[in-house]
């Protein structure tokens, strides 16, 4: 029972969007049926993906009560099984597949010019999103959805970073949004489709990416942090509640922001016990000194700092001790952000 309730908890965000293999069909229901606490976090998780209903607007008629990702889920196949490492990846772009249809169709008219983040409207916010991905794709041998960039020899990551994002958005604003749909949604089904999102010794490689060397199970991680924050700003935009990732996906998310802002702090900052809601906690900064303060967030608000959605004095927060060192651990946190 302990492997199959393993496997069915690696399938339940795919079966709360709808998306489980036909091959997986019958084991999830079965077991749900005899497992308490797997039938709760499937519910749970069913729950969240309803949120993405949203009210329609003003003087328009409300679309009856079935779930708005129904008709999107059956017109796409169904997500593709992929490791432990990947899965928040593919769960993240099921949920903005999920979410397109919402952009155009649902009430007559599109919603693609609605401002989303920076000076990006939907169609562009999605054109860096096939910039973003596409740093990995090409890495892992798949070829880039867009002509190249001339980027000299030398340029460092950000500046390389941006130009390219900007490139690819002024590409994609020559084409329909329904071109630069396809474009995104093939490469992210190729970096799924890669050896390296099934064959977790593949992914342990370590590569270099937007400045860091992580492993490539990592940097699918980071594609899947970056996946939802931008599917959660299109969310926002249009009024629509997007629910955040399954807990299992979220404490990956989680643990890879605290690596990282682990580093960024470096060993000599004030020490800080870092805790989430519900979940770990880690000490921040020198090892050689009595920790100074506490602080506590909410996993998703965690996320959202490091993302660049929350500034340092805002994020909602618990905290004792050294108001000075939980700021710096605030600050650094929040100039992780490349989104």
């Amino acid at each position: 029972m302990t492997g199959e309730h393993e496997t069915v908890r690696d399938l339940l965000a795919a079966w709360a969007f709808g998306a489980l293999d036909p091959a997986d069909g019958g084991t999830v229901p079965a077991h749900l049926a005899e497992c308490g606490n797997c039938a709760a976090e499937a519910e749970r998780l069913r729950e969240m993906v309803r949120l993405l209903d949203g009210p329609a607007p003003p003087g328009i008629p409300e679309r009856p009560a079935t779930d708005v990702l129904s008709f999107a889920l059956r017109e796409r196949p169904a997500a593709p099984r992929v490791t432990a490492h990947a899965a928040p990846y593919a769960a993240a772009v099921a949920g903005l597949k999920a979410l397109l249809p919402e952009v155009y169709g649902r009430w007559g008219y599109d919603r693609w010019s609605v401002p989303v983040v920076h000076d990006w409207n939907v169609h562009a916010t999605l054109a860096h999103l096939l910039a973003a991905d596409e740093h990995l794709a090409v890495l892992l041998g798949i070829e880039a959805q867009v002509p190249p960039s001339r980027i000299e020899d030398g340029t460092g990551w950000e500046a390389a970073w941006n130009r390219r994002t900007a490139d690819v958005i002024v590409h994609e604003r020559r084409r329909s949004p329904e071109k630069t749909v396809a474009a995104w949604s093939a490469q992210a089904n190729s970096l799924l489709a890669s050896p390296e999102a099934h064959d977790p010794e593949l992914a342990a490689r370590a590569v270099t990416l937007t400045g860091l060397r992580l492993p490539i199970a990592d940097h699918f991680l980071a594609r899947a942090f970056e996946t939802w924050i931008h599917t959660d700003d299109i969310g926002r935009a249009l009024g629509l509640a997007v629910p955040p990732p399954p807990q299992e996906h979220l404490a990956q998310l989680v643990r890879l922001a605290v690596r990282i802002l682990g580093l960024a702090l470096g060993p000599t900052a004030p020490p800080v016990l870092f805790s989430v809601t519900g979940g770990e906690q880690w000490v921040l900064g020198s090892a050689d000194e009595p920790v100074r303060a506490e602080l506590t967030l909410d996993p998703v608000d965690f996320c959202l700092l490091v993302g660049g959605r929350y500034a340092p004095q805002t994020v909602p927060r618990a905290e004792t001790g050294d108001a000075a060192a939980v700021r710096n651990v605030l600050e650094r946190a929040a100039s992780l952000s490349w989104l």
